[in-house]
């Protein structure tokens, strides 16, 4: 089905059983989100909330809560999109078999931008901020935020919309010191799309505009967090996924969308920012509060009807899971054409995505008669850490195939085969005062930290422990040690005070584990706040351990040394206990989660949902 607005999509989804409705009124203060949550966790389905209060306007969440949902969104685009993302990789497909490709022609069409005359549509009202769904999230957000924005800019240099940018930056409509209607906020990175266009514009003097697109096809929302082929536009992509061509038309200078429910027009300019945040986000922490571009808002349009489409982001998994694995199925590895021996990268979704990768690539460089030991594989680590996004990792483990298959997927299966192969005087190297991700306050300042990488090749060189070790039971200080997975054991301590302080405590903590002899069965070492936590689920461990890490700061070892300038340890020991400079984590406030409990009672519009 071509889904020519947003309303035909939610009408198709509740008849085929994947949208259930809200009738009764809800409170876009901590509520709506808190219900999100629950039924998001449920594997629950689409929500339509038809009375939120303070707004004429209702709103839908959960819309790509599973993949299975969103295949089934865009089941008759699908494969054609795939056949020409595929084409765009690789064209000589065409070429040689033309007849077979005839479609994606046909599909290549539907990707063009229509501009419409007329001006703004008849549907179309306008209205202010303060109409819109003011939905706010986390207890300790700064305010209410768009989460599914379409953030729509263009070239100063070369304008016109098919050198446009179309992405996903949150947006703060309300909170800290904007003031209502007239002002919002923008969370964005200055090597974003929009802000090589912001760049531009500033260096002429001139303020950008900016259209801010909510809702419409869901093809629409898709678009703007899609990481497409060089020279294909998310416009583009947006009309080739839905099926039908993305109409426009521009009203004061402004590009406004004829698809979107939700129009915001606005200009930034240079050098006008003020503080945007804290805001609930997918490493499982608040971002804190940050300087950010402001948005002067110039006009905001709604369709009579509209819905505003909204999701929740936290710790993972989250509806912004299955936006990753929907994007890796459309697209395939992309990154295995733009780097030469990678076989596979997976970045790890409970680990927050950005500080934990796993990689498998090739090993050719050592020859076979030759100790093995990485070489080749240390060339493609050092690409993957350069590359588009993943370059954000803060751990990245990588290995090469051998005599047995390997699915970074498999989160244990794939860190003990690297840690009973790893030559841990040799095979640690790290990227210290480097960037890495905003959102990531585990470092020495915002986009400051280090990485690290782990690589191993050839035969198996230790054990593993499958129990904790009965030394680390006898050494003072150490806590309740728990076995993670195989080689792994988290250990608790007193909790930290400051890097000065810890210094000296790790480094008397590794000399009492190496006076007790080698521990050569158990490579890693997790010092943590809550042993427990940390090994009762892979999830908790990953989530735990590199997420409240800095690999330059927070990496320790039994027997370290510096040879040549490289490190080296018998043991490595990771500090992954919370810090006083890390952003607190995400905890849902109970009054809420009580209050909504009303709204799964017998009778009740989700009462009949299996929580």
């Amino acid at each position: 089905m071509i889904y020519q607005n947003l309303e035909e999509c939610l009408i198709d989804l509740e008849n085929n059983g994947h949208l259930v409705r809200i009738h009764e009124e809800v409170d876009p203060e901590l509520e709506m989100a808190a219900i999100h949550m629950k039924v998001h966790a449920a594997g629950g389905p689409a929500l339509l909330f038809e009375n939120v209060k303070g707004s004429k306007f209702r709103a839908v969440s959960n819309l790509f809560g599973t993949v299975e949902r969103s295949k089934y969104i865009f089941r008759h685009t699908w494969e054609g999109v795939q056949q020409v993302i595929s084409l765009r990789s690789d064209p000589m497909k065409a070429m040689k078999s033309p007849l077979k490709h005839f479609g994606t022609g046909l599909a290549a069409w539907k990707a063009l931008p229509l501009q419409v005359s007329g001006g703004l549509p008849a549907s179309f009202e306008e209205v202010s901020i303060a109409d819109l769904p003011l939905i706010r999230h986390w207890p300790e957000d700064g305010g209410a935020f768009v989460t599914l924005p379409q953030v729509y800019s263009e070239d100063p240099e070369k304008p016109g919309i098919m050198n446009s940018n179309l992405g996903m930056y949150r947006i703060q409509l309300s909170g800290n010191e904007y003031e209502l209607n007239k002002e919002i906020g923008l969370h964005y990175q200055i090597h974003r799309g929009i802000g090589v266009h912001q760049d531009k514009a500033t260096k002429k003097g001139l303020p950008l505009k900016v259209s801010i697109f909510i809702g419409g096809p869901p093809a629409h929302t898709l678009s703007a967090v899609m990481p497409l082929p060089e020279g294909m536009s998310e416009i583009t992509f947006a009309g080739l996924l839905s099926g039908r061509r993305f109409r426009y038309s521009y009203i004061d200078g402004y590009c406004i969308s004829h698809d979107a429910d939700f129009v915001i027009t606005g200009e930034i300019y240079p050098g006008e920012t003020k503080p945007e945040g804290p805001f609930g986000d997918h490493l499982g922490y608040y971002s804190l509060t940050h300087p950010f571009p402001l948005m002067r808002v110039h006009k905001v349009y709604a369709k009579k009807n509209a819905v505003f489409p909204f999701t929740v982001v936290g710790r993972p998994p989250q509806e912004d899971t299955a936006f990753g694995a929907l994007i890796h199925e459309l697209t395939g590895d992309a990154i295995k054409q733009e780097i030469p021996g990678v076989k596979e990268v997976h970045a790890v979704d409970a680990a927050g995505v950005h500080p934990l990768l796993f990689a498998i690539g090739s090993e050719r460089y050592t020859p076979y008669q030759q100790v093995k030991q990485p070489a080749e594989l240390l060339t493609i680590a050092n690409r993957i850490l350069g590359t588009g996004q993943v370059s954000l990792a803060k751990y990245l483990f990588i290995t090469a195939e051998e005599s047995q298959p390997l699915d970074s997927h498999d989160v244990e299966h794939f860190l003990t085969y690297i840690l009973a192969r790893m030559d841990l005087h040799r095979d640690l190297h790290f990227h210290t005062n480097t960037t890495i991700d905003t959102l990531d306050y585990s470092g020495t300042g915002l986009n400051s930290g280090s990485k690290v990488v782990f690589a191993a090749v050839g035969d198996v060189k230790r054990e593993l422990c499958l129990e904790v070790p009965e030394v680390l039971n006898d050494i003072k200080g150490i806590e309740h040690a728990h076995l993670v997975m195989p080689g792994i054991v988290a250990i608790q301590v007193s909790e930290f005070k400051s890097y000065d302080e810890t210094q000296t405590e790790m480094r008397e903590l590794c000399e009492a584990i190496a006076a007790k002899g080698p521990l050569p069965t158990c490579p890693l070492l997790i010092v943590c706040d809550d042993s427990q936590f940390i090994s009762e689920s892979i999830d908790n461990f990953v989530w735990g351990t590199f997420t409240r890490s800095n690999p330059s700061h927070d990496i320790h070892g039994v027997n370290s040394y510096y040879e040549n300038k490289h490190w080296a340890c018998d043991n490595i020991v990771i500090d992954a206990r919370i810090k006083p400079h890390q952003a607190p984590p995400l905890i849902p406030d109970p009054t809420v989660e009580t209050n909504i409990m009303r709204f799964f009672a017998d009778g009740a519009s989700l009462s009949g949902l299996h929580m």
